[in-house]
């Protein structure tokens, strides 16, 4: 029901008064949806409060710790069903970003418990993540030029890590940087900031890219290379961030740019 209202609100501002005249997206419907979404993320926000107040210590992992780690993501899941399961079964980007957020759930739990053996687990389960994402994303329009950035990007991430790693971390670690820049390259590819195509979920989708590989470089140099200074709160802020602005962009259909602007003109 609320997307109808929002839908009819934006149609409103779409249409102009004079027939068969139309006018861009206005800025007043993209604040409706976001000012819709907020009550959903508010336990989000919450367990997000709660682990940075309790900052249990790393190097003492529990399973207390790992539910208060998972908690935020949790929440996300049930943002996300809090649509509705028919609104998840309807629209198939959604599902995936939530399948997503399922497999970071058990990849932060990994995590936690990294120095017993299982950091290779977690990179594999947020690798998963990506490929989820990516795929939410889709693979229309193209963009090849945000393509090639990303890939530069990417590559560029790779060469300062590279000579700090050793053994199956050197491939492992160049499979991960190609994964999260692919899907950074997917997030971003359908980002219109102007203009009657402008979508806020898109805005998210992308910034919430960029925090995530902010957050996994930040992890991967203060393990491999050298320490980074309050690497923890930099690393979970952005992350939290990321995940957060990933499933806010879950709530509008991702349908190929060609076919929205088809919808939007009947």
């Amino acid at each position: 029901m609320y997307l109808a209202r929002v839908g009819g609100v934006a149609a409103r501002e779409r249409e102009g008064t004079a027939a068969g005249r139309r006018v861009p997206l206005l800025p007043l419907s993209c604040v409706l949806q976001v000012k819709s979404e907020g009550p959903k993320l508010v336990p989000f926000f919450k367990a997000t409060c709660v682990y940075f107040v309790l900052w249990l210590p790393s190097s003492s992992p529990s399973w207390v710790s790992t539910l208060i780690k998972c908690l935020p993501i949790f929440c996300l899941w049930l943002f996300l069903l809090a649509h509705g399961l028919g609104f998840l079964l309807a629209h198939p980007s959604a599902t995936r970003i939530f399948v997503g957020l399922v497999f970071s759930a058990v990849g932060d739990a990994f995590l936690i418990w990294q120095d017993q053996g299982y950091f290779v687990h977690g990179l594999l389960m947020f690798a998963v993540t990506h490929m989820f994402y990516a795929s939410a994303f889709g693979m229309r329009p193209l963009a090849l030029r945000t393509g090639l950035v990303m890939a530069a990007l990417s590559g560029l991430c790779y060469a300062l890590l590279y000579p700090c790693l050793s053994g199956a971390f050197t491939y492992l670690v160049g499979v991960y940087v190609a994964l999260i820049g692919f899907m950074g390259w997917r997030a971003m590819a359908g980002l219109r900031l102007a203009g009657a195509d402008w979508r806020w979920t898109e805005l998210a989708a992308g910034s919430g890219a960029l925090f995530f590989i902010i957050s996994d470089l930040t992890i991967a140099l203060n393990k491999f290379c050298f320490p980074v200074p309050y690497s923890r709160a930099l690393i979970m802020s952005t992350y939290y961030a990321a995940q957060m602005l990933v499933a806010l962009s879950a709530v509008e259909s991702r349908e190929p740019v060609e076919h929205y602007r088809l919808t939007k003109a009947n």
